[in-house]
């Protein structure tokens, strides 16, 4: 009997050749997607439209974007993002297109005004103006890199803090 236990123990698999303990797996990375320019739908409530844009951004931020044709800059920047100039700098980002000629009466009746164009607003959860925003731009060749890096810092302070 001794003997039969003591095989047993000989042949037993040492702790050095058990199987290692699972792994956590690695977390899932972001997914990092090139910005979206998303025309606005041509009626009803801003704050409307911006709730269900929302509801599929699909953990982008939403920005409103107020352009007019005859804005140089606002074309600028409109050009530059179809064009992907931005895709790895406004990373998972939708900017929800509204044009300042047509939409301005009910842009005004959700909180989203301005002085000058472009406008990038950043809305509450109501889909209303929230109170951060960039304003203006310049002309000329450097228009919409201008706006890019007046943009960074604004959509990372909103990405720090969203309320």
């Amino acid at each position: 009997m001794r003997r039969a236990v003591l095989l047993a123990l000989l042949s037993a698999c040492s702790a050095a050749d058990a199987p290692p303990p699972p792994q956590p797996a690695p977390a899932a990375p972001t997914a990092t997607r090139p910005p979206r320019l998303v025309k606005a739908p041509a009626g009803g409530r801003v704050a409307e439209a911006v709730v269900a844009e929302q509801a599929t951004a699909d953990g982008d931020l939403v920005v409103v974007y107020v352009g007019a044709a005859w804005c140089e800059p606002c074309v600028a920047f409109h050009d530059a993002l179809v064009a992907g100039n931005f895709n790895n700098d406004l990373t998972n980002i939708r900017f929800l297109e509204y044009d300042l000629d047509r939409d301005k009466a009910r842009l005004e009746a959700d909180g989203y005004t301005s002085r000058y164009v472009p406008l990038f607003a950043f809305p509450g959860p109501d889909g209303r103006a929230g109170g951060r925003a960039l304003q203006g731009g310049i002309k000329g060749p450097g228009a919409a890199d201008n706006l890019l890096q007046r943009l960074r810092p604004l959509i990372a302070e909103v990405r720090q803090s969203p309320g």
